[in-house]
């Protein structure tokens, strides 16, 4: 097993507030949520987020969704940054190729 070390660091209370419930969210430890972002932070080439060269997205979903994705990604051993990535490139690929017209868009809500 890799050495570990700690790591402490003072951040604004928004953000903190931000982050524990995100990871919460997730069911992840502390350690395990810190460790997370700080891999998908090194792993993306340690970009600058602020340069411009990357946006996020975020959104809900159903707790009997994610918990098959988490599933999925267990198996798999994607993280999930690969997982959406991966589907929302190869949706844009078929519906620009004209395969998958519709998929693209988001259905419609009945009001």
């Amino acid at each position: 097993m890799e050495n570990r070390k700690n790591l402490c660091a003072m951040i604004p209370e928004a953000l903190h507030a931000q982050a524990r419930t995100e990871q919460e969210q997730m069911n992840l430890t502390l350690s395990q949520y810190v460790e997370m972002v700080l891999k998908e932070h090194f792993e993306n080439g340690g970009k600058n987020m602020a340069n411009g060269t990357t946006r996020t997205l975020a959104f809900q979903v159903p707790e009997e969704l994610f918990e098959r994705v988490k599933a999925h990604l267990k198996a798999t051993g994607l993280n999930q940054k690969e997982f959406v990535i991966g589907l929302i490139e190869k949706a844009l690929q078929e519906a620009e190729a004209g395969q998958g017209q519709g998929t693209a868009e988001a259905p419609q809500e009945n009001s």
